[in-house]
């Protein structure tokens, strides 16, 4: 009999502590300085997934990994800068994400990301940093670096707001921080993201972020490339005439042709942005893509056309600030959701956040620089 009541405290014990465990957890999660994920669907949001994905990218297009980094000669010693990466959901980009992040290799990361709802909020012509302490990711809440107070605190007040409700439902950057946590598990981060803005605004910005970065950073004995890189979210085109919203974005048709006439200009955008960076590169980037008379509008649907040229124009006058060569781009990889096998996701309680065929597809481009 005390054998019996012996037992039963000790598994009672063991249950009010898991479960005290378990729940402060949750509480820790939850809590009102931890930034939680959005996308829940296309990206891993637990750890299990994310060694899952990363298995299966290995197992499934690890071929296609490997060509296309041998094709843009990517060295495993290659060390990034700045990276395009791009943000839809895991199974149809595959293998681009480990293409070009796993070069990422400095501790601290500073995100550009595409503020989607920034016409909800009434956001223009600012860069949006949050007051988080840290994200909530598949291994572990990922700290935002003390560095973002240091580089607030060298900007003109009129070039950036601080708003946590624009960072708490936009997709963009939650994208890329499982697969640089994969890879280095003590990254701490530095999210912004980029509203509507124009080029000489995008410009103006770039000069007054840049000379902060350099100045933070400079205290710090930091080096680019290797202490702090910059990272860049955007994916490429959206194409077609169907489940866009009532938009029809098919500009050379929703056909094979069009396809194909549409990956075509797809690589005139991208060689703009490759090789030697210069602000003449990517106000080109901008004709191409934003329209001169309005900059909210489109000429062409890379959700990423103000995160671009933001993070590329700052990471142009790092380099001038740090005496150092030109920015040189190089093309990792392009795909489209369309043009290679998805990875299966339905198995690990993920899935997809919108079709993909021949009237509905998103491009990915995939740059890193150095």
């Amino acid at each position: 009999m005390r054998r019996h009541n012996l037992h039963r405290i000790l598994v009672f014990t063991v249950f009010v502590l898991w479960g005290h465990a378990y729940l402060t957890d949750i509480s820790l999660a939850q809590a009102p300085g931890i930034r939680q994920p959005v996308d829940t669907v296309g990206f891993a949001t637990f750890s299990w997934q994310m060694d899952s994905i990363m298995t299966r990218i290995g197992r499934e297009q690890g071929k296609l990994f490997q060509k296309t980094l041998a094709d843009a000669h990517i060295a495993d010693n290659y060390t990034w800068k700045t990276v395009i990466c791009p943000h839809d959901d895991y199974t149809y980009v595959g293998y681009l994400y480990p293409a070009v992040l796993k070069n990422l290799k400095a501790k601290t990361i500073i995100l550009f990301g595409v503020a989607h709802k920034a016409k909800q909020l009434n956001l223009e012509n600012q860069i949006i940093f949050d007051s988080y302490s840290s994200w909530k990711e598949p291994k572990g809440n990922v700290p935002v670096s003390t560095l973002r107070e240091k580089i607030i605190k060298e900007l003109p007040p009129e070039t950036y707001q601080v708003n946590d409700s624009m960072q708490s439902i936009e997709h963009s950057i939650e994208a890329l921080v499982p697969f640089i946590q994969y890879y280095h598990p003590d990254v701490e981060i530095v999210p912004i993201l980029v509203p509507y803005m124009n080029y000489d605004r995008a410009n103006e910005i770039a000069h007054a972020l840049a000379a902060a970065i350099q100045k933070v950073t400079q205290k710090r004995n930091w080096t680019w490339g290797e202490d702090y890189a910059i990272a860049i979210s955007s994916d490429a085109v959206h194409y077609g005439d169907q489940d866009w919203g009532g938009s029809n974005y098919a500009f050379f048709g929703a056909d094979t042709s069009g396809y194909i006439a549409a990956v075509q200009h797809e690589w005139e955008i991208i060689n703009t942005i490759s090789g030697k960076i210069t602000p003449e590169h990517v106000r080109k980037f901008t004709t191409l893509t934003v329209d001169e008379k309005d900059y909210k509008k489109y000429t062409w649907t890379w959700c990423g056309r103000y995160s671009i040229p933001v993070g590329l124009l700052t990471s142009y006058y790092l380099a001038y600030l740090l005496r150092q060569d030109e920015l040189t781009g190089i093309p990792v990889g392009y795909a489209t959701s369309i043009d290679h096998k998805q990875i299966k996701v339905d198995d690990i309680r993920m899935g997809v956040t919108a079709p993909a065929n021949i009237r509905h597809w998103v491009g990915y481009a995939a740059i890193g620089y150095k």
